[in-house]
């Protein structure tokens, strides 16, 4: 009689095992295992732009981006940490760490990476090696910077674009002069594109006194960071967060880098400025909806303010934290943030206390506050703006709080306070005169759906709310989007109507 043999399955797929299979997978599950182990599959061109790795991306963070790929839904199951790990040389408790912490700060290592894991370059916020038409972010204004400084910031490595005629209006001709000789031999990680020869040269002799920070790195040199800074704000509204945030975190790297170096009188200055960056490098992240990467450089304004003994940023830096509190709908928070910047004890200018008076008010109609009290706090905010003259020197953070700006935010107080009709109006009557970014006609726009979508004209708010989304998907805005979101859960009860219908299906992820 044959011998028969107990049925066995593969530990794997469940298939059953071949007789003389002493192992516990069968054939084609360890072919897979062995190919797994050898390198990444290939994948198509589309793999890369699917909404879940195009997210990732945009963060900046490579521990996302190996997040979204092994658990892109291409891949026939969800790869393991200890496979993906085993391809980038890490174990498993390493990749995780990756994952869930910091992003990796080490150049060699994030090109690594991308190498193994075949992403393309034009995809990524760095250079590869030999990638000459890689670019480490969009250009904040034609034409592009013809040479910049490879630093590398919270992770981020960038390339920090130098301007010619920032550094001229700087009075930096002479530096330029002096180092014309050994400039090239100075800067082998500078990057010349297309330009014309003379203006490549006179960017290679600007970027040499970053390389040599105890000895040129001086107050013109300062000016020239805080002319890009500027010039960052200035575009963010047009350009969005996303174009403008390379050169931001480029001026910071650079000032983490030689802050230490400089002489003594510069350090203020350069602690100071860099205090200023790293709060609008907050404000950044926050409208790319990274609250992670925002508190971070909210906290490291912080501290280069309290170095710099520049105590009015750091109440600005706390109101800007309540801000922050808003947006996540934290009203704790917008209340006790808001309450230590207006009893600080710095003295800022009369359009920052405006700022922060309506702040305070915007966390009184949050937490239920009488609205004659909420009022009497908007008329204080009103009142100190219009003292403020024209010539005051500028205080910290925001130069672009106006009258507008200070209607804007007591629309969203009559919101919070239950008047949403009003609101709407307010809104609206800013919005209409022109004077808003085309970012911030976006998000504005959202507040306003929000508004009338609480008031009950689901028609009208789902009109404007499609508006909006198209702006903020120009502008890369995600707290648009966010605030989008909330429209859209309060037009629930006219879900069926073709507006709100409509604003639900521009607002949903592409389909995979």
């Amino acid at each position: 009689m044959a011998m028969t043999h107990p049925a066995r399955y593969c530990d794997r797929c469940g298939g059953r095992l071949a007789h003389d299979n002493q192992g516990t997978r069968c054939a084609s599950c360890t072919r897979a295992a062995r190919t797994a182990c050898l390198g990444p599959p290939g994948v198509p061109p589309e793999f890369w732009h699917t909404d879940q790795m195009l997210d990732a991306l945009a963060t900046w963070h490579m521990g996302r981006v190996t997040f979204a790929y092994r658990t892109h839904p291409w891949h026939p199951r969800q790869l393991s940490q200890d496979t993906v790990g085993g391809w980038l040389g890490l174990t498993q408790a390493q990749l995780s760490r990756i994952e869930n912490g910091r992003a990796p700060e080490e150049l060699t290592k994030l090109v690594r990476y991308a190498q193994i894991l075949g992403i393309p370059g034009e995809l990524l916020w760095f250079k590869l090696p030999d990638d000459a038409s890689a670019a480490a972010g969009p250009a904040i204004c034609p034409p592009a910077p013809a040479l910049t400084v490879s630093v590398v910031v919270n992770g981020r490595p960038l390339l920090l674009p130098v301007d010619v005629a920032a550094a001229r209006a700087c009075g930096l001709d002479s530096l330029l002069a002096e180092l014309a000789a050994d400039a090239p031999q100075r800067m082998p990680g500078a990057i010349a594109q297309a330009l014309p020869a003379g203006d490549v040269e006179e960017l290679e002799r600007v970027a040499a006194a970053l390389d040599d920070a105890r000895r040129y790195l001086d107050g013109s040199v300062v000016d020239y960071f805080r002319l890009q800074l500027q010039r960052s704000k200035a575009h963010d509204g047009c350009l969005g967060a996303s174009s403008v945030l390379p050169l931001v975190l480029g001026i910071l790297g650079a000032i983490s880098q030689h802050v230490r170096e400089v002489k003594p009188a510069v350090r203020c200055g350069l602690l100071s400025l860099g205090a200023d960056g790293a709060e609008f490098a907050g404000w950044l992240y926050r409208d790319l909806q990274d609250q992670t990467s925002a508190t971070y450089w909210y906290d490291r304004a912080m501290e280069w303010a309290q170095e710099a003994h520049d105590t009015a940023m750091q109440g600005y830096v706390l109101l800007r934290k309540s801000q922050m509190a808003y947006d996540a709908r934290d009203a704790h928070r917008v209340v006790t943030f808001a309450e230590a910047a207006v009893h600080g004890p710095w003295r800022f200018p009369l359009n920052v206390q405006a700022d922060v008076t309506q702040q305070a008010a915007l966390g009184m109609a949050m937490t239920g506050e009488p609205l004659s009290a909420v009022e009497q706090k908007m008329t204080l905010a009103r009142d100190l703006l219009s003292r403020a003259p024209d010539d005051e020197p500028p205080g910290p953070g925001d130069p672009f709080f106006t009258a507008d700006t200070l209607l804007l935010r007591q629309a969203a107080c009559y919101t919070e306070a239950g008047k949403p009709a009003r609101a709407a109006a307010m809104f609206d009557s800013v919005i209409t005169s022109g004077r808003l970014s085309h970012r911030d006609e976006g998000f504005f726009a959202s507040r306003r759906a929000t508004a009338l979508a609480l008031s009950g004209q689901p028609d009208e708010a789902a009109r404007i709310g499609l508006q909006a989304v198209q702006v903020a998907r120009e502008t890369s805005s995600g707290r648009t989007l966010l605030v989008l979101a909330d429209v859209v859960r309060t037009l629930t009860p006219w879900s069926s109507r073709p507006g709100p219908r409509a604003l639900r299906e521009a607002l949903a992820p592409a389909p995979r």
